[in-house]
C-alpha cells in the first residue's frame, strides 16, 4: 500500500503540534496495513518535498490516479480547502514523483458535524447567532470551498451561519461578528473552521464574540475524512 503522508499547515504552538500528531495516530488505527507519516507546508519539518523525496521516487512523467500501478505515496492535505498550499506546495512536491496528492478535508459534512459538537462544548446557546471562522485565503476557490462549508454548518445546526475570515478576504471575522450582532440583537458565537489552535486561533480571542469554539481538533471524523481521502485517489 502506498504511504500515507499527512501534511499539515505547521505551527510553533505545541499544543497545535500535539493535535496534528494525534490525528495522525488515529488515520494509522483507521488504515492499519498503511504507513502513515507527518509533513508540513510551513513553519514545522519535515517539509513535504522531503519526505515526498525520501519515500517516493523520481519519475519522468506527471504521475496519473488513471496509472495501473499504485503510486509509492499520497499525500493528504490536512488542510481544510484548496489555496496556494495545496495548489504550489503540495502539488509542487509530488510533480516528478511517484507520489499523489489528494484533495484536502473539507468541505464534507462530517466537518460541520465536528464543529456542531465543539459549540456545544463551548456552551454556545440555541439562539446565538453563528459565525464560521475561517483562516482565509485569496484564492476564488478556496473562498468557495468555505462558503459551502457555511452552508454545512448551517443546514447542521438549523439555523443561518455567517462566514468571515481571518485573513486575505472578507468580511474579517470582526466585521462578521459585528453585523450579526446588530442583525440579531443576540449573543454572536464563534465556530471555529481551523484545524488545531495555533496563531489564527489566538486572534479570534479578539474579534468581539461572546464565546469562541475550539477548532476541530484531534476527533474520530477528522480521521475518517482524511481516511477516505487516502482511499480515493487509489479508487477503492
Amino acid at each position: 500500500m502506498p504511504v500515507l503522508i499527512g501534511c499539515a499547515h505547521g505551527t510553533r504552538l505545541r499544543e497545535g503540534r500535539d493535535v496534528i500528531r494525534a490525528i495522525l495516530r488515529r488515520i494509522a488505527e483507521q488504515l492499519p496495513s498503511v504507513a502513515v507519516r507527518e509533513a508540513y507546508v510551513d513553519v514545522q519539518s519535515p517539509e513535504v518535498t522531503e519526505v515526498v523525496s525520501q519515500l517516493a521516487p523520481a519519475c519522468a512523467t506527471v504521475r496519473t490516479r488513471e496509472e495501473d500501478t499504485p503510486p509509492a505515496a499520497v499525500v493528504v492535505p490536512l488542510l481544510l480547502s484548496t489555496g496556494f498550499h495545496v495548489g504550489e506546495d503540495i502539488a509542487g512536491a509530488v510533480a516528478g514523483h511517484e507520489a499523489l496528492a489528494a484533495a484536502p478535508l473539507g468541505p464534507d459534512p462530517r466537518l460541520a458535524a465536528v464543529m456542531a459538537q465543539r459549540l456545544q462544548e463551548a456552551r454556545a446557546r440555541p439562539d446565538d447567532a453563528v459565525v464560521m471562522a475561517v483562516a482565509g485565503t485569496s484564492d476564488r476557490a478556496g473562498q468557495e470551498m468555505a462558503a459551502q462549508m457555511g452552508a454545512l454548518l448551517s443546514a447542521q445546526l438549523q439555523r443561518e451561519v455567517t462566514v468571515g475570515f481571518i485573513a486575505a478576504a472578507q468580511p474579517t471575522v470582526a466585521d462578521a461578528v459585528a453585523q450579526a450582532r446588530k442583525r440579531t440583537g443576540t449573543r454572536v458565537a464563534v465556530a471555529t473552521y481551523l484545524l488545531a489552535p495555533g496563531y489564527f486561533h489566538a486572534q479570534l480571542r479578539q474579534v468581539g464574540a461572546d464565546l469562541v469554539a475550539a477548532p476541530l481538533g484531534d476527533h474520530p471524523l477528522i480521521a475518517e475524512i482524511a481516511a477516505d481521502r487516502y482511499r480515493s485517489v487509489l479508487g477503492a
